[in-house]
């Protein structure tokens, strides 16, 4: 069977992923696609940390797929994301561009490399060149801790109101985990506000945690290899980093 060539940008949150990701974009045409399991869905935008601005490069917009395509409420399944990612896929790769998939969900990176089969299909693996962003633990948790606290600034409480208000269930929004969790208690009167943001917090540490430990478990025992790049590297060094990989890997070295 073909292995289709792709390349992988993967890491825990607070890495700087989807920024690095559009610059990467930028410089080698390519265009994004996402494997996020919670920015699908339309006007969850503060909460999943879309960052759309990052996607506007030099003033030139990168192409994304995969963001704001299912109605918050509804659910999404790795069986839809990997037919779904199929589509993007060969959309770009039929305009000559370079697909880069982008994000931190690692059941759907996996489903997508590895070609998980669903009622007996088997959709293509990837010749995928697996890049990893690293971040230091300290670090990480910094990020996490400010951006918990720049993301309530910019009003995730009152985008979680504005789900509810337009007749999203709370329940859906508990399932979707995290901030969307947690502010849905809040607004719900079973949590305090510094209790919501104590509680979340040490969730997002937890979350970031368990990310690693899939992406290790990748490499360990599914036998993906990934490089890791250390996202603390200038732009620039990152960049040819990944374009010296991806020579090699599309060379077959």
């Amino acid at each position: 069977m073909e292995r289709l060539p792709i390349l992988t940008l993967l890491g825990p949150t607070a890495c700087g992923k989807t920024t690095f990701a559009a610059q990467l974009a930028a410089e080698i045409d390519g265009e994004i696609i996402s494997a996020d399991s919670r920015q699908v869905f339309r006007r969850m935008d503060i909460g999943t940390g879309k960052d759309l601005a990052d996607y506007t490069v030099g003033g030139r917009e990168i192409p994304y797929h995969l963001i704001d395509i299912a109605e918050p409420g509804t659910r999404y399944s790795v069986y839809q994301f990997q037919h779904d990612f199929h589509e993007a896929y060969t959309d770009i790769k039929s305009r000559g561009k370079i697909p880069i998939l982008c994000g931190g969900t690692g059941l759907y990176i996996e489903s997508v490399i590895r070609g998980y089969e669903f009622d007996g299909r088997v959709m293509p693996s990837m010749n995928s060149l697996n890049i990893g962003l690293s971040i230091d633990r300290e670090e990480r948790r910094r990020k996490i801790s400010a951006r918990l606290r720049s993301r309530l600034d910019e009003g995730m409480v009152d985008e979680v109101r504005g789900l509810i208000d337009s007749g999203v269930s709370t329940a859906a929004l508990i399932r979707y985990g995290l901030e969307y969790k947690y502010v849905t208690l809040y607004l719900l009167g079973e949590l305090e506000y510094e209790e919501m943001v104590r509680l979340l917090e040490i969730a997002i540490h937890q979350f970031a945690k368990r990310q690693m430990t899939w992406f290790r478990g990748m490499e360990e025992r599914r036998h993906i290899p990934i490089s890791w790049i250390d996202c603390s590297l200038p732009t620039e060094e990152k960049i040819d980093k990944v374009k010296i990989l991806w020579q090699k890997q599309i060379a077959g070295v």
